[in-house]
């Protein structure tokens, strides 16, 4: 890799770091104060599909998840890590402790299943494996924030087609991502 394309990659990263980072706070804040519907004691909804509802926060998460696996790609595995946890030590400006342990929680062990699913996926294709990764990921990162957070599984449907959303509408970035790493000779960590 050209000297060129070793600082793009690393400042590509920092980026994606800065944005991974910054979504889950941004995330944890919209459950309590953003939404077409806040309801008394329970996050703020957004609609994700006709009839179907999900806390607000699931739009942030589902690009946090698309960001994580740019984290590792240009960064590393310890990078994407690093970025939760400063993610969670931000979110106690912004959102309740309860929130906030689930939040870390469920990010780091989605993490992991995402990490299994990504790092072998991602020399056959970048969009095969975030879009492979980012689903087991969000899965795992609903069903652990639900019932850490609200001791229910009622969102799951909404939170799982929410983040989807948001993991499809990246494939296009990913995709040209992909090619012009190819272009410029930019290898993943």
């Amino acid at each position: 890799m050209t000297s060129s394309a070793e600082y793009l990659r690393r400042l590509e990263g920092f980026a994606y770091f800065a944005g991974f980072a910054g979504s889950i706070p941004v995330a944890n804040w919209m459950l309590g104060n953003f939404g077409t519907i806040c309801p008394a004691d329970n996050p703020c909804l957004i609609p994700v599909a006709p009839g179907i509802m999900a806390p607000s926060g699931v739009i942030m998460v589902g690009l946090a998840l698309v960001l994580r696996d740019l984290v590792q790609r240009r960064l590393g595995i310890y990078w994407a890590i690093v970025a939760i946890l400063i993610g969670g030590a931000l979110s106690w400006a912004v959102a309740p402790p309860f929130l906030v342990v689930a939040s870390v929680t469920a990010f780091l062990v989605s993490e992991f299943a995402d990490l299994a699913v990504y790092t072998p996926l991602q020399k056959r294709g970048l969009v095969l494996a975030v879009v492979a990764s980012s689903i087991v990921g969000l899965v795992f990162d609903s069903f652990i924030f639900l019932q850490m957070a609200f001791g229910s599984l009622d969102f799951l449907t909404g939170q799982i087609i929410g983040k989807s959303w948001m993991v499809i509408i990246s494939i296009p970035a990913i995709a040209f991502i992909r090619r012009r790493d190819e272009r410029l000779g930019i290898e993943a960590v």
